[in-house]
C-alpha cells in the first residue's frame, strides 16, 4: 500500500478522488484498508485547513427553533418569561447555566454551543 501524507491542495484532492473510487470497497479488503487510511488522512488535513467552528449560543438556539418549528413559547418553560426568551435572541442577555442545562436536555442543542456566547449587546440609555 503507497500512501503519502496530505501535504498540499494538490494532494487532497487527488486523495479525494482516490477515496470516491474506492467508496464501494468492501471492509477488511486491501481496498477496504486503502479507504480507511485515505480517509484518515483527508480527515485530519480537513481539521487543519478547514476547521469548523461552533455556532454560538443565539445561533444554536434559532437554528433549532428552525429545525423542529418551535416558537418563543416552547423556549419559555426553559428560559423563563417571554421578554427574557427575547433579550436572550436579541443577545441582550446572555444565558444562565439553568438555561444552558435546560435547552441541552429539552431540545438536545449542544451544551458546546450553548456555552459559547457572544458577549450581551449594551442596553441604550435615552437621551
Amino acid at each position: 500500500m503507497d500512501i503519502k501524507p496530505i501535504k498540499t491542495r494538490t494532494d487532497y484532492r487527488a486523495a479525494l478522488k482516490e477515496i470516491e473510487t474506492l467508496m464501494s470497497a468492501a471492509p477488511d479488503t486491501p481496498e477496504g484498508d486503502r479507504l480507511d487510511v485515505l480517509v484518515t488522512l483527508a480527515e485530519a488535513y480537513e481539521r487543519i485547513h478547514f476547521p469548523m467552528d461552533l455556532p454560538d449560543a443565539v445561533d444554536a438556539i434559532r437554528f433549532r427553533m428552525e429545525q423542529q418549528g418551535l416558537t418563543v413559547e416552547d423556549l419559555e418553560r426553559v428560559i423563563g418569561r417571554r421578554n427574557r426568551v427575547y433579550e436572550i435572541l436579541n443577545r441582550k442577555r446572555p444565558l444562565t447555566l439553568r438555561m444552558i442545562q435546560g435547552l441541552h436536555a429539552t431540545f438536545g442543542i449542544p451544551a458546546e454551543s450553548l456555552l459559547k456566547q457572544r458577549r450581551p449587546k449594551p442596553h441604550r440609555r435615552a437621551a
